[in-house]
């Protein structure tokens, strides 16, 4: 089974969503990453549901909205309205994880809980059963283009062989710094989707790329 490939529109050319979306649907890509920054979590300010909403109706692809913001669960009815598919949110963000990944599953739509680079998979301990995504960020959330954090590699590992061992449908999600040098790695880490921004939008080879990720495997 292939890795699965979700370019982040955050790289991508803002006057021309549509066509960049376009763009990496007939490269090849899997899924569209959205991510949703608030100026508080993150200091970066991005995209609302409206933007979501806006591309919703040019492409099947599987979108993906990953909320870097305070106070996640206000925010998840007006994502999963905007038509997204799956919705992820920061377990530093919420004090009550449980309650706001039962939000999602209950809204209609899959659930992910991303994970800041120093934050231990342990976090995740009682809350297996209501995931559909981990997201472990390779990068401090905030801005797009950063360097990858290798020493990410054994958590990923770790959260793989937690989903293998107790048999569950989990995708184990990788994104900040993700490219064609360092895919391989991640992927025997054993990441089941990449999240790449740069490195499709910004190269000159960029939609390549995700042909070529997608032949990866474990």
């Amino acid at each position: 089974m292939s890795v699965k490939i979700a370019p982040s529109l955050l790289s991508a050319d803002f006057g021309r969503l549509r066509e960049e979306v376009q763009r990496v649907e007939d490269g090849g890509a899997d899924w569209i990453h959205l991510d949703i920054m608030d100026g508080h979590f993150v200091p970066a300010i991005t995209i609302g549901p409206a933007v979501a909403a806006s591309l919703r109706p040019h492409t099947d692809l599987f979108m993906d909205a990953h909320l870097m913001v305070t106070d996640p669960e206000s925010k998840i009815d007006a994502f999963v309205d905007a038509g997204v598919d799956l919705v992820t949110i920061q377990v530093e963000a919420t004090s009550h994880l449980d309650r706001a990944l039962r939000k999602i599953k209950t809204a209609g739509v899959k659930a992910g809980v991303a994970l800041n680079p120093a934050t231990p998979p342990e976090t995740l301990e009682y809350v297996w059963p209501l995931l559909d995504l981990v997201l472990v960020m390779s990068v401090n959330p905030g801005a797009g283009g950063q360097e990858f954090i290798p020493e990410v590699l054994p958590k990923v590992n770790c959260l793989a062989a937690r989903v293998r061992e107790r048999s569950l449908n989990v995708e184990v999600q990788v994104d900040g710094g993700v490219n064609g040098k360092n895919a391989d790695q991640i992927v025997k880490a054993g990441a089941t989707v990449l999240v790449a921004g740069s490195a499709i939008f910004k190269a000159e080879k960029g939609i390549a790329l995700i042909s070529e990720m997608k032949k990866l495997s474990p």
